[in-house]
């Protein structure tokens, strides 16, 4: 295997890892505060599994980038493409929006929809201001998903 397919696979394995550790951060620090939310009042959970499960979005969003790498480069067609360097290269940059984007706004969201739950714990009718709170970072994870499907959709093999 030559060192450009090396790039690529490894731009999509980080897009994949690094948005799934961001994610896996984020819904354990929801879960935790939601763990001591439920032990007061079980009925809650609902409520909050839905704050908990809001983080694990930017870990999709790196499986799909990561996916799109693999289709693009033939790893899951069964024969891999042989690919130069310079297009290695630009697969593995594009992927860095991802790479980074999705484990940090992972990160920031599961410490929104944590301070949520605590919101809920108080006043269970306002799990819709949390809910919403958390789903502004979501903007900048989804917007990091964009940038690097259209430098990726702009790679020609």
């Amino acid at each position: 295997m030559d060192i450009g397919t090396t790039l690529a696979i490894s731009g999509a394995g980080l897009a994949v890892g690094l948005s799934c550790v961001g994610s896996g951060i984020g819904v354990g620090i929801v879960g935790e505060i939601a763990s001591g939310v439920l032990a007061e009042d079980p009925n809650k959970f609902g409520k909050l599994l839905v704050l908990q499960a809001i983080p694990g979005t930017q870990g999709i969003y790196g499986l799909l980038t990561g996916f799109i790498v693999m289709m693009k480069i033939g790893i899951l067609g069964g024969t891999i493409q042989s690919i130069p360097l310079e297009t290695g290269l630009a697969i593995m940059f594009a992927c860095i929006p991802v790479m980074v984007g999705e484990l940090f706004t992972a990160i920031a969201q599961g410490r929104v929809a944590a301070t949520g739950v605590s919101l809920v714990a108080k006043r269970e009718e306002e799990v819709g201001k949390a809910i919403t709170l958390a789903a502004m970072v979501e903007t900048y994870a989804v917007l990091s998903l964009l940038a690097s499907l259209m430098m990726l959709n702009g790679i020609q093999l």
